[in-house]
């Protein structure tokens, strides 16, 4: 995507060779940052203070954090004990173990002199599948929109809620539920995004919103609460989130209060759209909500927000009333009886276990 007209990755290698390069997203809204990710543990500190987040950005980070080992120690105890710390860095996107496990069976067989190498290549190849498998996703979330646009009054665009941020800031290109929105965008379909602000870190006011207005969408930042109000009055034509794992039974778990938005989606006749690469599809768990870890985050999350004074210095706060506890469960699941549709680059598919194992039958195989 592009920022100031200048096109951007999310992650890629230094052009020096002596690392990675990521956008800082702990800068955002205010400041726009790189940063370099020189070794394995520069890696998992990005990964684990959210840096880099978004299921899909997280596995090709994971990806070229194994290089970055291979690069200062390629022996099957390094390759092991990479994989092994960046697995520890965060629990629900399965994404990151989806990289690591093919990290480590692919360069398990790879002589150690050459590891390095063709562990950076692999991280590459990583980076470009996703890139690819997002503009799939786009194109297949662009025909609801485009249908639904259809029976719109001319130029009357079509409303679109999502929650937290699943755009290219979560991945490496394009994102997952902002590709769609991108590509009707660009295609002349007058589009319209709700966005919800997405507390407590704020992913939906300082990402979503960021990158929506860096590429001209329309969009209106709303408090998380105001989803069920928007779609009581008939101002939300779908919605489309994210996730960050989802079973082989169709159950999504994504940033906390997704499900909430998905009872008001079902009360109101809305359409809920979960976009996702195949992934994030983890074959060996059924029930999401007994069988997905769940990452508790830290209070402080809650209690503090960091935001930009009128004199221009960015400030971190208090807004909890001092001596209360504070909780900050990251995710919840919604279960698949709540989702109209899960798109993927593959088509949009129901969330169910026939629909998903009929369009990914190899990825059946792998988990069995």
């Amino acid at each position: 995507m592009k920022v100031n007209g200048e096109k951007y990755r999310t992650i890629w290698p230094a052009e020096d060779g002596s690392g990675v390069v990521i956008i800082d997203q702990t800068k955002f809204p205010h400041t726009f940052e790189t940063t370099s990710l020189l070794d394995l543990e520069d890696a998992a500190h990005a990964i684990r203070v959210m840096q880099v987040r978004g299921a899909p950005l997280i596995g090709a980070t994971a990806a070229f954090g194994v290089a970055l080992g291979m690069k200062a120690d390629p022996s099957d105890e390094s390759l092991h004990a990479a994989c092994d710390t960046l697995l520890a860095t965060r629990p629900t996107a399965v994404n990151l173990k989806w990289a690591l496990d093919i990290a480590r069976k692919r360069l398990i067989q790879i002589a150690p002199e050459r590891r390095a190498h063709a562990a950076f290549e692999l991280a590459s190849q990583i980076c470009d599948d996703d890139i690819a498998t997002n503009m799939a996703i786009g194109m297949h979330g662009m025909e609801l929109i485009t249908e639904i646009a259809k029976k719109k009054r001319p130029g009357e665009p079509v409303n679109v809620l999502t929650h937290c941020n699943a755009g290219w800031l979560a991945t490496v290109d394009w994102g997952t539920a902002t590709a769609p929105i991108y590509m009707s965008h660009d295609s002349g379909i007058p589009v319209h995004v709700w966005v919800d602000e997405t507390r407590p870190r704020n992913q939906g006011a300082f990402l979503t919103a960021w990158e929506l207005g860096h590429h001209g969408v329309p969009h209106t930042v709303v408090v998380d609460n105001a989803g069920g109000h928007l779609m009581q009055h008939g101002k939300v034509d779908l919605v489309i989130t994210g996730t960050d794992r989802t079973t082989a039974d169709g159950d999504v778990c994504n940033k906390i209060g997704t499900y909430l938005k998905a009872l008001a989606a079902r009360d109101n006749g809305v359409p809920f759209y979960v976009a996702l690469p195949s992934s994030t599809i983890d074959f060996s768990l059924s029930d999401g909500l007994s069988q997905i870890p769940i990452e508790e985050r830290s209070g402080t999350e809650v209690s503090h927000i960091t935001g930009l004074t009128e004199d221009g210095r960015t400030e971190t706060v208090e807004i909890v009333a001092p001596g209360s506890d504070t909780a900050n469960p990251a995710f919840d699941v919604t279960p698949a009886r709540l989702v109209t549709g899960l798109i993927t680059e593959r088509g949009v598919l129901e969330a169910n276990r026939k629909a998903i194992v009929k369009a990914f039958p190899e990825r059946m195989k792998m988990s069995a």
